[in-house]
């Protein structure tokens, strides 16, 4: 079961970078291997009051000769500035990843970023398995230079 965390501290501020990866839609205009993204649903989180989201939303993943779709609830609680993403259907066996944005008092923020997954697919996961660190590097990476172009 491939895993990563990752910490880094950026010049924009947390609103900046929560907006940047709670916007799903746009993930295929900068993220890797990101070939298509739809919003299934979006709604209120039940019992909240203070913005939580739930949405269901549709990736399309290509990578090398390998071109899957799969589907995942993410959870958007804008006012403590945390996303969790959990699979719905397609490759997975299980996947769940969580992103923690923090002003930093210096300015500035911390973005902590956690993935935990698993394909069903044993040839995939090998593969996956072999350049799995740093494509978990080139993704926050690309959520980072987006930040730069975006806000830069």
């Amino acid at each position: 079961m491939p895993r990563h965390a990752e910490t880094r501290n950026l010049p924009y501020t947390a609103a900046q970078i929560y907006d940047l990866v709670a916007d799903v839609a746009r993930y295929p205009e900068f993220l890797p291997w990101t070939a298509a993204a739809r919003i299934r649903s979006r709604e209120p989180l039940p019992g909240r009051s203070d913005g939580a989201e739930v949405m269901e939303a549709d990736l399309v993943i290509s990578f090398k000769v390998f071109r899957e779709r799969f589907g995942s609830r993410v959870t958007l609680f804008p006012a403590e500035r945390r996303i969790e993403t959990d699979y719905l259907d397609g490759p997975f066996r299980h996947m769940h990843s969580q992103w923690q944005v923090r002003d930093r008092p210096e300015g500035g923020c911390e973005v902590s970023f956690f993935v935990d997954f698993e394909f069903r697919n044993a040839m995939l996961q090998k593969v996956i398995g072999v350049v799995f660190d740093e494509a978990m590097r080139r993704v926050v990476g690309a959520f980072e230079r987006r930040a730069a172009a975006l806000y830069g």
